[in-house]
């Protein structure tokens, strides 16, 4: 096992590598509440039964998709970095293709399955650095800050913080509500945890916030902590009942390049930000990121058989990597500590939006870091990063965003003489998203 890891080459041990794991597992932890919630589409009141997806299931296919993919990452690739149902990937599937486009969570699950299988051709040959190099780089930040801004949208939304108004589409909630209150509270003390650099502050902070609200009467005390674990029967496989006819459209293309634009980037930033946090790089290149990349895109499979949004790499593990991991086991103590998870499901049904509101909000601040990379004196570029940036939370709808900033680019490249920059790939992608306007919106 040493000798696999490379525990002497690295400087590591069986010690640091279970705190590591631990360490990452903590910071992750409260996907296993946010994405039952947001996938069931809990906050949004007079929904159809049949829009919103088994809370228990998406909870059990959660913990699954992260355990295997945690496992696969540790086994395959040998990074000490824990995989779970990406943030903003899982408000684009309930928001944006679910709730906005109106296509049945079945189907958005063939689209997350289709993604990553895409993935994995990507994955096993040269055509990702193909992609990667298409994709401008600019344009990668923007769409990383417009999903931050999109999810802390939905986050001060859960919390009844921003709610609607006739007059100006939004305003101010009222503050003076015990569960806006409660939001409030959980805002506050994550946000002071996360000041102090506490590993796991997102985590602890909902821990905390319910306790206070079952203290004070807002939220209801759990039956039991442990029970047996849920059935996953409501959405396993459900990515293999879509109606064929559903997949030969433009609507459910866009869906698809979209789960995989944001997966595929979102991953490759993940996998060489926490390489080089350990140490792992060599020459300023990633070793095994093929395996690395084949990994998530497995585990993304998986996890759409199961029945969840896209799974990826978490930023949230370089937690882990400062704590002391270094290798693949850390990764897998990660996964273990998920498939533990699945026995303490009682206390998922107890936990309300305003506990996750803080999280989405948190969340949406650390990925809007990007704007800072963004090339902003440059009108070319800022014009396309603004629209995709701003449409998001605008339009309610990720995938306008990416649309809107994909169309625009190569039109103010052109106009300012920098045609040669645009790789082909961008051209076929400006007329699938122009389609996408006159067909579908």
């Amino acid at each position: 096992m040493k000798k696999y890891f490379e525990f002497d080459k690295l400087g590591t041990n069986y010690r640091r590598e279970i705190i590591g794991g631990l360490t990452t597992f903590l910071a992750m932890a409260y996907i296993l509440v946010v994405n039952p919630l947001m996938l069931s589409l809990d906050a949004v009141p007079d929904l159809p039964d049949a829009m919103r997806m088994d809370k228990g299931a998406v909870f059990v296919a959660t913990a699954l998709a992260a355990a295997v993919g945690s496992l696969f990452m540790g086994l395959i690739a040998r990074y000490p970095i824990g995989l779970a149902p990406g943030m903003g990937l899982n408000a684009f599937f309930a928001f944006s293709v679910v709730l906005g486009m109106g296509i049945p969570w079945q189907t958005a699950l063939t689209g997350v399955l289709f993604s990553g299988l895409i993935f994995i051709v990507l994955s096993l040959t040269g055509l990702r650095e193909i992609i990667i190099n298409a994709i401008p780089t600019q344009l990668k930040f923007a769409v990383g800050a417009g999903i931050g801004l999109f999810i802390t949208f939905l986050g001060l939304q859960n919390a009844k913080i921003i709610v609607a108004d006739p007059n100006t589409l939004v305003t101010l909630g009222d503050l003076s509500r015990g569960p806006t209150l409660l939001a409030i509270f959980g805002l506050v003390i994550t946000v002071a945890m996360m000041v102090r650099k506490i590993n796991g502050a997102i985590f602890y902070g909902m821990i905390a916030t319910t306790i206070v609200g079952m203290v004070v009467g807002l939220i209801n005390l759990p039956e039991k902590i442990v029970d047996k674990v849920p059935s996953v029967a409501p959405t396993f496989g459900a990515a293999f009942d879509a109606d064929p006819a559903s997949l030969f459209t433009t609507q459910f293309l866009v869906i698809v390049i979209t789960f995989l634009f944001v997966d595929f980037f979102d991953t490759a930033g993940t996998l060489v930000a926490v390489a080089n946090q350990a140490g792992l790089m060599k020459d300023d290149k990633l070793p095994r990121a093929g395996k690395a990349l084949l990994a998530d895109s497995l585990a993304t499979v998986t996890g759409s058989v199961f029945g969840t949004s896209t799974t990826t790499s978490y930023i949230e593990s370089s937690a882990g990597v400062a704590a002391g991991a270094r290798t693949g086991f850390a990764s897998i103590v990660t996964g273990i500590l998920f498939l533990l998870a699945l026995f303490f499901s009682p206390l998922l049904f107890v936990i309300t939006s305003e506990v996750t509101a803080p999280a989405l909000i948190i969340v949406g601040v650390l990925m809007v870091a990007t704007l800072g990379n963004i090339e902003w004196t440059k009108f070319e570029i800022a014009v396309p990063a603004f629209f995709t940036i701003i449409a998001m939370p605008l339009t309610y709808s990720i995938a306008t965003g990416i649309a809107i900033g994909f169309i625009f680019y190569p039109i103010t490249m052109i106009l300012s003489g920098r045609k040669k920059e645009i790789h082909p790939i961008m051209y076929g992608l400006w007329v699938i998203f122009v389609l996408y306007f006159i067909f579908i919106k």
